[in-house]
This record gives C-alpha cells, structure tokens and sequence, in this order.
C-alpha cells in the first residue's frame, strides 16, 4: 500500500537521517583503512620505534584479522541485539584502540591495538549496509549502499591528505591519536539522533516499539516493512538461513568475490605508496596516488550505485572488477606523471566500488531478519582477504619485489570476476523471461 503523500517528505528525510549517521562511521573505518598505508613509510623511517617492512605486513594484517572477527560477530550480533546498538558500540571501540596506537611505546603493543581497534571497525560496513538499506526509499537501495560507502574512499582521502599536511611535523602517532575524535563526536551524536531499523524490530517481533518510533518520525511502518520477514530468530538460525536451498551455493560464492575484493581493498590501501615508490616516484606524489585513487573511488561508488539500481548490483560488479584489474596491471609501468595520476583515478573508480557491488549484491539475496548476518558473514569471510592482502604486500616489499604486487593483486581482481559472474549466471537462469534489472533474491 502507498505512504499518504504527506508522509514522503518525513520517509525520505529519515531516510537521509539514517545515510549521514552510517556514513559518519564508515569514515572512521576508511580512515583507519588508510592511516595506517598513509604513516606507513614515516613509521619504517622512525627507527626508535623498530618497525620493518616485514613485520609492517604482519600488523596490517593482524588488524584486518581483527576486523574479520568483528565482522563476523557484529552480524549475528546487529540481527540479535540491533543495529543501532552495534554501530555505535564499533565506533567507540575503535576510538579507545586509536588512542592507544598512538601512545604505543612498542610495536606489539601498537599491533595488539591495531587488532582491538579492527574488532570495533568490523562490523561497521555491514551493520551500516543494513540499515541503509532498510530505510532507503524504492528503487534507491543500492544507490543508498554506494553513497554510504564513498565515506569509506572520504576517510581514505583524510588519511592521506593529514599524512601529507602532519607526517613531517607532528609524526606518524599524531595521526593515529586523531583517530580518538569519533569517542567524543561521533558517538554522542549517534546516541541521541540515529534510531533502530524498523524493519529490524518488526523482524524480532517488536511491532509496538516499531510503531512508536515511526510515529516520532512522522513515518509509518508500512513505508520501511514491505519486504518478507521472517520473525525472530537465534544467531545460529540466521546462521543456517545462509546455507538453505540454493543460498548455500550463493553464499560460498559471495564469500570467495569478497576475499579476492577485500584482498585488493586493503593491500593497495597498505602498499598503494611504498609500491608507486618503487616504480620510481617521490614519497609526495606516492600519498598523492593514495589521495588520488580513494578520490576515485568516491565518483564510482556514486556511478556504481545507479548504475546497479537499474542493471542490478552483480552485473556491475563483474564489469568493475575486470576494469580493475586492468588499471592495477598497468600501473606496474612507469609512465609520465599526468597520465600516472588518471589512471591511479581510474583505478579507485572501480576498486572500491567493485567490493561494495558484492555486499550490495549479498544484502538483495537477504531477508530483513537475516540481512545484516549475510552481509556481516560475507563482509568477514572477505577479511581473510583484507588479512593476506597486507601480509603478501609486505612479503613482496621484504624480499625486494614490490611491483610484483601489482600482478597479485590484479590476478585477485580476476578471481572476483570469475566468482560473481557464477552468481550472475544463476539469476539470469531463475529471472522470468523478459524481465531485465536489479538482481534477484535467490531463495
């Protein structure tokens, strides 16, 4: 049933309410995605605190580990306890854990923080997806999903422009302690303005409490619940939901497109610059390359986001994934600057927004009541990925072969290709004929 006229102004502006909160904490886990790449060569320089390529690899990749256990446990959690409860307990997580990297006084100490601080950011991207999603207005989800996430490549683009105006004068642990803001912005915002999914709490059965808060808002429930819902259900029945039917074939795909997307994702977010460094370029113009491609990734997010709004969120993917592993091939050749830069932008154009299409593409597979457990499990089985990227990054640096991170990477780029263009197989397969768009829910 259609929302009364005089509603559709309040659904879209709690709709926007919604976007810019989530947004606010997916820019805290792009800015520390891309810190730690954006510090990395002041902090291998800062010889009192003993950090080497090696053991750079070894903490990206035990944050990313981090990450993967939050990710994976902040989706049952978001589906059990609610989203607005995991949003805001992950940010001021990774608040506290910043502050401590900053005041590190050992290496260990700091990657012990870089994991605790990963536990908190984990389940950001998915728990946020989610909400996104269930409050975006019709036809606007993946549009919605795309332009939350472009505050993940705006974080990116804040590390790498404080590590160019802070690194020479304040150090590598002055950005760190900024990371400490969210504890005190951020989250005192988000307690008092973001609300709980509707959808979620009819899911969970609490119909009167939903009602309540669409009232407060000037919306009703209608306008947000019109999906199926399957009721209340433990972690582990949401767990088992993934694997019924044809959604266990589904399921496995996703999580190998998003180890190969989140591999890509954060080993050029940790190498980007050591690796342009080695082709020959000066350490200002390798964090320019690094402020440059999350610039990119801000304009495909926002094309990609369309663009799967009307051909669906895999079919993008797919076309993303393969331009991007063509743009990482060829950045393995030294070229003159100007064309360097466009096609480090033309690169970020399609690396982020490439991953994002796969957790776009898992949520339009979900139900409302186990959504934020598909995209959370699909999101951490992806940071084994995020967790061998930086690792591999940091063995080819170790043994002196650093532009053999391009081909890796690219190759990994392959693997997604391969992995969502199975899943676009089996949706035209099940897709009625003559009907074209977004992807189907394959159940």
């Amino acid at each position: 049933m259609s929302s009364p006229t005089g509603s559709v102004g309040a659904r879209n502006k709690l709709s926007l309410l919604v976007l810019g909160l989530c947004w606010f904490a997916i820019l805290c886990d792009g800015l520390d995605t891309f810190v730690y790449g954006a510090a990395l060569p002041d902090m291998l320089a800062d010889k009192s605190f003993g950090l080497d390529p090696g053991t750079a690899g070894d903490v990206g990749s035990i944050a990313t580990f981090g990450m993967l256990l939050g990710a994976l446990g902040a989706g049952p959690l978001a589906d059990r306890v609610g989203r607005r409860a995991t949003l805001i307990g992950g940010v001021a997580l990774f608040s506290i854990a910043s502050l401590a990297c900053a005041i590190a006084p050992q290496v260990a100490v700091f990657a012990a923080a870089r994991f605790v601080a990963g536990l908190g950011l984990g389940g950001l991207i998915p728990t946020a997806i989610s909400m996104v999603m269930e409050f975006a207005p019709i036809g606007r989800a993946n549009l919605m999903v795309a332009a939350v996430m472009t505050a993940h490549q705006t974080g990116g683009i804040l590390a790498s422009g404080l590590g160019i105006v802070f690194l020479d004068g304040r150090g590598w642990r002055f950005l760190f302690a900024l990371g400490a803001l969210p504890l005190l912005i951020a989250v005192p915002v988000m307690l008092k303005y973001l609300p709980e999914s509707l959808s979620y709490l009819v899911a969970r059965g609490r119909v009167d409490e939903a009602h309540a808060l669409a009232a407060r808002h000037g919306v009703t429930v209608a306008d947000f619940t019109s999906e199926r819902s399957g009721g209340a259900a433990s972690v582990l029945a949401s767990l088992r939901k993934l694997f019924v039917g044809s959604r266990k074939y589904t399921t496995l795909t996703f999580w190998v497109a998003s180890f190969a997307g989140l591999l890509l994702v954060y080993g050029v977010a940790t190498w980007l610059p050591v690796m342009m460094r080695s082709t020959g370029y000066e350490l200002g113009s390798a964090l320019s390359f690094l402020l440059v491609v999350n610039l990119g990734g801000i304009v495909g997010l926002l094309i990609a986001g369309r663009a799967a709004d009307r051909f669906g969120p895999t079919r993008i993917a797919i076309i993303w994934f393969a331009l991007t592993a063509v743009g990482i091939s060829l950045l393995a050749v030294k070229m003159p600057l100007p064309a360097t830069y466009f096609l480090v932008f033309l690169t970020g154009v399609w690396l982020f927004s490439a991953q994002t299409m796969v957790y776009a593409s898992t949520a339009a597979h979900a139900d409302a009541d186990f959504r934020a457990t598909a995209v959370g499990w699909t999101s951490g089985m992806g940071r084994f990925g995020a967790v061998f990227g930086p690792w591999l990054g940091g063995v080819l640096v170790a043994s002196g072969q650093p532009k053999w991170g391009f081909a890796a990477f690219a190759i990994a780029a392959v693997v997604a290709v391969v992995a969502m263009s199975s899943i676009a197989i089996r949706e035209r397969g099940r897709r009625p004929a003559g009907v074209a768009g977004p992807a189907l829910a394959l159940h």
